[in-house]
């Protein structure tokens, strides 16, 4: 057996997706790195990489980041040692990390770890007759089982002792900003939703999920981050005024008369991109929306954040008689989605009627199924009153986070013709049980207080 050349045959496009996977699906890894070694590449800077990767796993029970792998390989092949080995591994990395999900992923990890499988078997079958004809039969069962077992699952669980340095290193956790610098500081988002989790904004009808959305969209823009933006209801040059309104400080009312202004300030920022696409309400699914961001991809573009206006709208892949049953679907499909293709994904979710009459809308409050709020990493929500519309005060309430701390209340100002939210800074931040309505203040009365006490009027 040829064993320096095992995927010579599908050549070197496809052995670099090959690697590309080790290092965007840590269990897929986990599985291939039972049944190949980096010597069934045949381009010199991807075994390099493989034999460092699978070397660190290794040791540390965990496989490394690319900024790591890339500080190890500049670290170790310094000038002097092997300069072209070194910046042909950089070049490859970088082109990587360019261009994150360059499409067939799920083939080539399906035919690679179907191959390197065929060969751990065939590995053990030549075992087996060897064996054989010394005419020793007893470890024969127990060789093609454990040749067959392997790549079949990641791994058989943490365990506690032996993966010790495991629990120890640094968790890369790439997020997207909200912009809210409440929210993004280290203990609660700690920097803003991360990939492969599902935020989820829960309001009242009327109060301001879809303006938020656009919110968080706009501001990912401004730094240079690739927004996908799906809408259900509005047109798709409606969303799009609301984030020219946004992203230009003009009120969307005057976004057409101001379309020289508009366009010279995007000639001038270094804005990300963004595609907003339309669907009927109840027509997409999240297969509808996968395969609309395959499509994106073959033409170049890949999303760093997606926002879905919003989930409770849309067509879940299997009919429920029950429509909680079917919209907690709808999330738990939505947040694979994210963890498959490694993106941020924020929706928005109506609460119930008695979310319209509380100070403050909390989790049971989430229209229909409560199983939405236990799919969500994240789950904020917004409350106002009828007659606070007019003032565009509200409350922003952290109803759940797996990142850091939750149960905290901002006053925020919602500025709906610029799609514009923002914490009211001087009052700060409010536990619950400070805001919640008390027997002497509701909360109303408290924000007023505290203002009073800021600005003596």
């Amino acid at each position: 057996m040829n064993t320096n050349s095992y995927f010579s045959q599908y050549g070197k496009d496809f052995q670099e997706k090959i690697f590309q996977c080790l290092l965007n699906d840590h269990r897929w890894a986990g599985q291939m790195h039972e049944v190949m070694t980096h010597e069934y590449f045949e381009l010199r800077y991807l075994k390099y990489l493989c034999m460092r990767y699978f070397e660190y796993h290794d040791k540390y029970k965990t496989f490394p980041t690319m900024s790591l792998l890339v500080t190890m390989i500049k670290d170790e092949l310094r000038e002097g040692n092997d300069i072209i080995l070194r910046d042909q591994i950089i070049e490859y990395l970088q082109r990587a990390k360019l261009n994150p999900n360059p499409g067939d992923l799920d083939y080539v990890k399906e035919k690679s770890l179907d191959f390197c499988k065929k060969q751990a078997i065939k590995a053990a079958l030549e075992e087996a007759v060897t064996l054989v004809a010394s005419e020793t039969y007893d470890p024969i069962i127990s060789i093609m089982k454990e040749a067959i077992s392997l790549g079949n699952s990641d791994t058989v669980g943490h365990d506690f002792f032996e993966d010790f340095e495991a629990r120890f290193q640094k968790i890369s956790r790439v997020t997207c900003p909200t912009g809210i610098a409440h929210l993004d500081k280290k203990e609660i988002l700690n920097g803003g939703l991360a990939r492969g989790e599902i935020g989820v904004i829960v309001a009242p009808t009327g109060v301001g999920k879809s303006h938020f959305l656009v919110h968080l969209g706009a501001e990912a823009i401004k730094i240079g981050k690739n927004v996908l933006h799906y809408t259900f209801e509005l047109s798709e040059s409606a969303v799009g005024i609301r984030y020219d309104s946004h992203l230009c400080n003009i009120p969307s009312n005057e976004v057409i008369a101001n379309k020289q202004k508009i366009k010279q300030k995007y000639e001038e920022s270094e804005f990300g991109r963004m595609i907003i696409k339309e669907y009927p309400t109840g027509s997409a699914s999240v297969m509808t929306i996968r395969n609309h961001i395959e499509k994106l991809s073959m033409k170049g573009f890949t999303p760093s954040v997606i926002m879905i206006d919003y989930a409770d709208i849309m067509r879940s892949t299997r009919q429920y008689d029950s429509l909680r049953h079917e919209l907690k679907l709808i999330y738990e499909e939505l947040r694979n989605l994210a963890g498959e293709i490694n993106v941020p994904i924020w929706t928005a979710s109506q609460s119930n009627k008695e979310g319209s009459e509380k100070d403050v809308v909390g989790l049971t409050n989430m229209g229909e199924s409560y199983g939405k709020a236990q799919v969500a990493d994240v789950v904020l929500t917004l409350s106002r009153k009828e007659t606070e519309k007019s003032t565009g005060l509200a409350r922003l309430f952290v109803a759940k986070n797996r990142a850091g701390r939750d149960g905290l209340l901002f006053p925020v100002k919602i500025d709906t013709s610029k799609s514009d939210i923002r914490v009211v800074e001087d009052l700060g931040e409010l536990s619950i049980a400070d805001a919640v309505q008390s027997s002497n203040k509701n909360t109303r009365s408290l924000l007023k207080s505290k203002w009073k006490e800021i600005t003596g009027e």
